[in-house]
């Protein structure tokens, strides 16, 4: 099979996804999963087809493999980061799902995305003080809200120690 060939044969799942046809296209994924076991970019694609059927247990290899390859791009390096990251963290494997969270923002560090599920991850783990503090940093960075960015420093201030009194 030529890379032009599975190039359309992606677009084609892409297509079957978007459509709702997960099902099929994950059928035409793990095909070409057959084919193609070390490609980044099969597999990161049929890693997501298996998070949107919910067959997350199944998704993790996926991404995993999609991760220790090589041809994956930016934009499906950071979700392919942030789908494992919330895939760990939808299976209880929260230790996991921080330390791949924290190398996605290592990567990509201005990801409000990576950033917040990475905070429900702290949450998980019980730790409550980092989770908030980078959510107050998200808010206080990427809100419009008006009265947000009347209390842009006094958030960040906060935001640094959440304990700290008078």
């Amino acid at each position: 099979m030529s890379a032009r060939e599975k190039k359309d044969l992606l677009a084609e799942t892409d297509r079957l996804r978007e459509e709702g046809r997960a099902g099929e296209a994950r059928e035409r994924l793990l095909q070409l999963t057959t084919r193609f076991p070390d490609d980044a970019e099969v597999a990161y694609r049929t890693a997501w087809v298996h998070d949107v059927l919910g067959l997350e247990t199944e998704a993790v290899a996926y991404y995993e493999r999609s991760l220790a390859g090589r041809g994956l791009g930016a934009e499906d390096r950071r979700g392919a980061l942030l789908g494992l990251g919330s895939t760990y963290r939808v299976l209880g494997r929260y230790g996991q799902a921080v330390e791949t969270l924290r190398r996605g923002i290592e990567e990509f560090p201005d990801d409000g995305a990576l950033q917040t599920f990475l905070a429900m991850a702290l949450f998980n783990t019980e730790e409550h003080h980092e989770a908030m503090r980078l959510l107050l940093r998200l808010v206080a960075s990427t809100s419009d809200d008006p009265h947000v960015q009347k209390y842009r420093p006094a958030i960040e201030h906060y935001a640094k120690d959440l304990h700290e009194t008078m």
